[in-house]
């Protein structure tokens, strides 16, 4: 009996540990760009450079995630997840520093760094710790995911405003207060691998086949999944505003509808689990980007219930999300090939997703109006509906042999 207690005590710290964890990994990004305009008037940074600012995480991400498993092999996941987070934590101090603009730079690529490493790790340490509930657990991880990023984006201008000495607090402690979960989440990291032990023997070989990565094809259709999903939302959390207010919408509406797009996408997340199930597994990636393209077709012949569609692209987005995540988990046999596939299914995600905002805005600049734009946004979805048949049909990367390389992980009812 007390050794069962033991077990689901254990079981509950490694879960909150997660989910706490997950928190850090999207405020201090996604609370920036309702700071911009703030930003830009203190500083004098033109819009070329705001955008650039806004950008600098993603570029982060592309460069900075294959390499998270090299890191993890040398030091091990544990050590590597707590620099990160160390790491993330001192990127958003320096960022609000008072110094000129180099703190702000200089911080902003910390903080792209330090999540990028968060990002991958993350994912094989779900693998590890939980084996046999990724079908759960992934979707409620990206949940709180986009679950804090949304709460930050809205807070963050409120805070910005608050009374503080004899003005108001401002954009640098706005910022600041996006990374308030980040000594908690160090604390509780510190408590779970403590109770965890050492996730590599020291002294243990790399994985020889996890080099073959980028030469897997199946590893090629998860990049792909999780490329075109992401380049989809970004698109439409960058743009949707304007392009309502283009139909006649105020701004403060406007602002809403964008956070509409995040919210039901909480919701997509979390009906994950309950679809990845039995024949499910199959056939969700590939029914997902469905709604996405009714609610496209709604913003462009009924615009005047933007929300609407707004409410139903965010929903099929964060499930699509969800999946993409859980599938860089699920196609890989271990730990090791579960680094390795999430570093490169999130360095080439997180490119083409950056590239999505720039030529959905050089297509409406070219042509003046929004159809070729969603017409982009269409061609993701359609590519994800493609991508995801190929998908149906489960195979591990690394040609299903990396299983004998790595020693199996235990279950979550068996973690110590």
């Amino acid at each position: 009996m007390i050794e069962r207690e033991s077990r689901r005590t254990s079981v509950a710290l490694l879960l909150v540990t997660v989910l706490l964890v997950a928190a850090n990994l999207r405020p201090t990004v996604q609370g920036v760009g309702p700071l911009l305009d703030q930003i830009g008037r203190e500083t004098g940074l033109t819009p070329t450079l705001l955008g650039l600012l806004g950008a600098l995480p993603l570029l982060m991400y592309a460069l900075v995630s294959p390499l998270a498993h090299s890191l993890s092999h040398r030091f091990g996941m544990n050590r590597t997840m707590l620099v990160a987070l160390i790491g993330l934590l001192v990127a958003t101090i320096v960022r609000s520093i008072d110094a000129g603009l180099a703190p702000l730079w200089i911080g902003t690529i910390l903080t792209g760094i330090a999540i990028a490493i968060g990002n991958v790790l993350m994912t094989a340490i779900i693998k590890h710790w939980f084996p046999d509930r990724l079908h759960a657990l992934m979707p409620i991880y990206t949940s709180i995911l986009s679950g804090t990023g949304a709460i930050a984006s809205g807070l963050v201008v409120p805070i910005s405003h608050l009374a503080w000495g004899d003005g108001t607090a401002g954009w640098r402690l706005a910022l600041l207060a996006t990374g308030v979960l980040i000594v908690p989440g160090i604390v509780v990291w510190l408590i779970a691998i403590a109770r965890t032990g050492p996730d590599r023997v020291e002294g243990e070989a790399p994985e020889p086949r996890a080099r073959g990565i980028w030469r897997d094809s199946t590893a090629w259709l998860v990049a792909g999944y999780m490329g075109f999903q992401g380049a989809g939302f970004y698109m439409m959390v960058t743009w949707l505003s304007p392009l309502s207010i283009s139909y006649g919408t105020g701004e403060v509406q406007a602002g809403v509808e964008v956070m509409v797009v995040q919210l039901f996408g909480i919701l997509g997340g979390l009906a994950m689990p309950f679809l990845l199930r039995g024949r499910g597994r199959r056939w969700t990636p590939v029914a997902l980007p469905l709604p996405a393209l009714l609610g496209l077709a709604g913003l462009l012949l009924w615009p005047q219930v933007t929300w609407l569609w707004a409410a139903i692209f965010g929903t099929a987005s964060g499930g699509m999300f969800a999946v993409s995540m859980w599938l860089t988990a699920d196609r890989a046999r271990g730990r090791n090939s579960a680094t390795a596939l999430s570093g490169m299914a999130q360095s080439v995600g997180y490119a083409v997703a950056g590239l999505g905002p720039i030529a959905f805005g050089a297509l409406h600049s070219l042509t003046g109006a929004w159809v070729l734009s969603l017409g982009l946004v269409a061609f993701c979805m359609l590519a994800l509906f493609v991508v995801g048949f190929l998908l149906r049909n489960h195979r591990y990367v690394l040609d299903r042999k990396d299983a004998a390389d790595e020693p199996s992980a235990p279950s979550a009812t068996q973690a110590p």
